[in-house]
């Protein structure tokens, strides 16, 4: 049986992602800080007739990401893939934001996955294995008081390319998922000052977000799933270095071209709502 390791897996796309990836048959490890989550999706996977185990652990320290992968290789014997899925949102604008908040973003979005990937690759160069990151949109477009959230996924997307070239020869594949507004909890809670900002519902502010998107919608955690699941698996043999937009067509829009469409048209739109 092939392995997974799923880090920040107990809920959102992580969780989506583990229960894909168990579907596909492999053993799914899930990792993160908080431990009833974790078990959870354990449940859920077996309750799928599939197989899982969880590992509390902070991967933004040696210790925590060390141990991750030890266990998941001790339960499973092997890993093929890992997927680097974690993260937090907590920001602000350069002049704003403290040492120790920014270290804390890029100790958590980007060594984080530095420290599973070093502490992988051994094993997943054993199994000719793939690594997925999990990105963002934010890794190209600036978002307001963004700044050590958009630089650490900035950042990942090319720690990727860079483990796509340094590994590729000796087996190894790696792929970026850069989502862009997903329904979970951390989406959930952008929502929620989007909401209040505009005194509308959490449902109203995801359209709000949306809206010059071209599929009008956020994504579900289960899209993302499907993508990470293929760029794993075997159907994407000959992918590697990718970092794919996950967004609804976001990234394909001219920002500045949306008064092109007349303003009647932009406001009926705007009030004809989601």
């Amino acid at each position: 049986m092939l392995a997974a390791l799923v880090s920040g897996g107990g809920t959102g796309i992580g969780r989506a992602a583990a229960l894909r990836l168990a579907r596909a048959g492999y053993a799914v490890e899930v990792v993160g800080r908080r431990s009833d989550p974790l078990k959870v999706v354990v449940d859920e996977v077996a309750a799928g007739g599939g197989r899982a185990v969880s590992v509390s652990a902070d991967v933004g320290t040696e210790e925590g990401s060390a141990r991750a992968v030890a266990e998941a290789v001790e339960a499973f014997g092997r890993l093929d893939v890992l997927v680097c899925n974690h993260g937090v949102g907590e920001s602000a604008p350069v002049g704003d934001e403290s040492l120790e908040s920014w270290d804390s973003t890029l100790r958590i979005n980007l060594t984080g996955p530095f420290l599973l990937a070093r502490a992988a690759l051994p094993h997943l160069i054993d199994a000719r294995g793939s690594i997925v990151t999990v990105s963002s949109t934010s890794s190209w477009y600036a978002g307001p008081g963004w700044a050590s959230y958009c630089a650490s996924k900035a950042g990942l997307s090319m720690l990727t390319r860079c483990l796509a070239n340094d590994y590729g020869s000796l087996g190894v594949r790696a792929n970026c998922v850069c989502p862009g507004w997903v329904r979970t909890p951390m989406g959930e809670d952008d929502m929620a000052s989007v909401a209040e900002a505009w005194g509308t519902s959490v449902d109203n502010a995801y359209w709000l977000c949306s809206r010059e998107t071209p599929l009008r919608r956020p994504a579900e955690p289960e899209e993302i799933a499907d993508v990470i699941a293929f760029l794993a698996g075997p159907q994407a043999s000959y992918v590697t270095g990718a970092v794919i937009p996950v967004d609804g067509g976001a990234t394909a829009v001219d920002a500045s071209s949306t008064p092109f469409h007349g303003p009647e048209e932009k406001l009926r739109e705007i009030l004809r709502g989601p």
